[in-house]
């Protein structure tokens, strides 16, 4: 009797988690080809729809071919808005077995861009927090593969000072709206990356202006 109790509630638990998972209420990563039509897709249909201190797509693209080239698995993001630069990082990140970190202090953006990660199918791939990244990007144990920070830009200075010692060798801080052009706060920060020994410095300008900043490798990898 035993044998069959036992068997019984084992075929309940298979039932139940086979009725959660035809309820969308466990998502697993999709396949590659899966997630490749459904984020692409998503992008499509919301092309023109990125509002809320969102990034270009053309910016979004070279996110994902840095991620991509350089097999970056471990990312973080400062500032979420509402999701578009995290679908075109979370989507390279899918490719290379990582995951992303991304933080907004805004409970409407924060709460939105996780409705658009679930939508875009790279939920999977992405850890999204809600609170004040002047306190939460200090904390972090790291190391990252590559920092995306597009949150408050008087900040930069304080955010990179935080995050360049955790930055793995060989990995990347791209920052956004950062050109030669810009003044004041962007002005500065570009001389402090500049400033850096330790990093090389160049500027994408295919879409918002983003400073691109790899660290370099030392002893046998220089």
């Amino acid at each position: 009797m035993r044998h069959l109790a036992a068997f019984a509630g084992l075929a309940g638990m298979l039932a139940l988690w086979a009725g959660l998972s035809r309820s969308g209420m466990t998502q697993q990563p999709a396949g590659p080809g899966d997630i490749d039509s459904t984020v692409q897709q998503f992008l499509n249909t919301h092309r023109n729809s990125w509002h809320e201190l969102n990034i270009p797509e053309a910016d979004g693209r070279e996110l994902h071919r840095i991620i991509v080239a350089h097999g970056y698995k471990s990312a973080l993001e400062i500032g979420t808005s509402t999701g578009h630069s995290g679908i075109w990082i979370a989507w390279a990140l899918s490719k290379t077995g990582g995951k992303l970190i991304t933080i907004d202090i805004d409970r409407g953006r924060h709460l939105q861009a996780l409705a658009n990660f679930k939508a875009a199918g790279v939920a999977p791939y992405i850890d999204a927090r809600l609170g004040d990244a002047h306190e939460i990007v200090p904390a972090l144990q790291g190391p990252f593969d590559i920092v995306f920070s597009d949150a408050d830009k008087e900040w930069y200075v304080n955010y990179a000072k935080a995050i360049l010692p955790k930055l793995s060798p060989g990995g990347c801080l791209v920052t956004h709206n950062v050109s030669e052009r810009g003044g004041g706060s962007s002005a500065g920060y570009l001389r402090f990356l500049r400033s850096q020994l330790d990093l090389e410095t160049a500027l994408f300008t295919g879409g918002g202006g983003m400073s691109v900043s790899y660290k370099k490798k030392t002893g046998n990898g220089s």
